[in-house]
C-alpha cells in the first residue's frame, strides 16, 4: 500500500496580473520529513507557501494535504486546514503589544480557545523547550534580543503541537553561532513534535542542517530536488551556481542600469 504524500503539489500555476510567478510547481513532502525550498528572490517560494497554506488561490492545479484537494477550501473546512500548520515567519512576526507568553500562547488562545491560565504554562513549557527561561515569559519583545525573539516565534509555532510547520528565513538577522543554535532547535523541535518540515531560506548553512531534502525553484519551475547530501553534486547548473554563490552562470540577477 502506498501511503499519500503530507503535501502534494502537481501543475501548480500563480499569476499576477502579467508575472507569471508558479509555472508549474509539482512537489512533495513526506509525513514527518524535513524538506527545504532554495532560490534566489522573486522566484515563487513565499508564494507557493502561501498556496498550501490557502493564504492565495493557486489558477491551476492540485494542492493535497493528506490526500484532501485543498485549493479550493472555504470557511470552517479552510479554518480547519488551516489549524494543521504552525508558522515561524521571516523577522519572526511577533506582536510587540503582547508579552511573550501571549505571543507564544496566541493560537491556543484565539483558535482553541485554551483557558489564559492553562495557555500561560502551556507557553512556559514551550519555552523551556526552546531554552528560554519562565521569567522571559512576562517580557514584550523590545526587551528581547534577536536571537531571543527568533526563540520566542520558534516556540510559538511549535505550541499548538501542528502536524505541518513553515519556517520562513528563520536564521535572517542572525550572526552565525545564533544561526546555528536557530538550526538546532529547529531540527531538535520538529523532531520532539513529530512534525512535517517546510522551510524556504538562502542560507545555506541552515539548510544543509535542518533538511532531509532540499528542492530549488527557479523561475516558478523546481528545477532540481534531491537527497541534501546529494547537493554538493547535483549536475545541475542552477544548484552549482546558487550554493556557491557565482554571478556567472544560468541564473540571471536583473540589475537595474543607471
Amino acid at each position: 500500500m502506498t501511503i499519500a504524500p503530507k503535501i502534494e503539489l502537481s501543475g501548480v500555476t500563480k499569476s499576477f496580473d502579467e508575472k507569471h510567478v508558479l509555472r508549474g510547481v509539482d512537489f512533495s513532502v513526506g509525513t514527518r520529513e524535513s524538506v527545504v525550498i532554495i532560490g534566489g528572490s522573486g522566484t515563487g517560494k513565499s508564494v507557493m507557501l502561501k498556496c498550501i497554506l490557502g493564504l492565495m488561490r493557486p489558477d491551476s492545479g492540485s494542492i493535497k494535504v493528506d490526500g484532501q484537494e485543498t485549493s479550493k477550501l472555504r470557511g470552517s473546512a479552510l479554518d480547519a486546514h488551516q489549524a494543521k500548520f504552525g508558522m515561524l515567519f521571516q523577522g519572526s512576526a511577533l506582536f510587540d503589544s503582547l508579552p511573550v507568553w501571549r505571543n507564544v500562547a496566541f493560537k491556543l488562545v484565539q483558535a482553541q480557545g485554551v483557558p489564559p491560565k492553562e495557555a500561560k504554562e502551556r507557553a512556559i513549557a514551550t519555552l523551556a523547550s526552546v531554552g528560554l527561561a519562565p521569567d522571559i515569559a512576562d517580557l514584550y519583545p523590545s526587551e528581547l534580543s534577536g536571537g531571543m525573539q527568533k526563540r520566542v516565534a520558534l516556540a510559538r509555532a511549535i505550541a499548538s503541537k501542528p502536524e505541518i510547520i513553515f519556517f520562513d528565513e528563520p536564521t535572517t538577522g542572525l550572526d552565525p553561532i545564533m544561526s546555528d543554535v536557530i538550526n538546532e532547535l529547529i531540527v531538535k523541535c520538529v523532531r520532539e513534535v513529530g512534525a512535517t518540515a517546510l522551510s524556504i531560506t538562502h542560507d545555506m548553512a541552515s539548510a544543509r542542517k535542518i533538511s532531509d531534502r532540499i528542492a530549488m525553484i527557479h523561475e516558478g519551475r523546481i528545477v532540481w530536488q534531491g537527497k541534501t547530501q546529494d547537493i554538493d553534486h547535483s549536475g545541475n547548473p542552477y544548484v552549482d551556481q546558487f550554493i556557491h554563490g557565482r554571478a556567472e552562470g544560468p541564473i540571471k540577477m536583473q540589475v537595474r542600469k543607471l
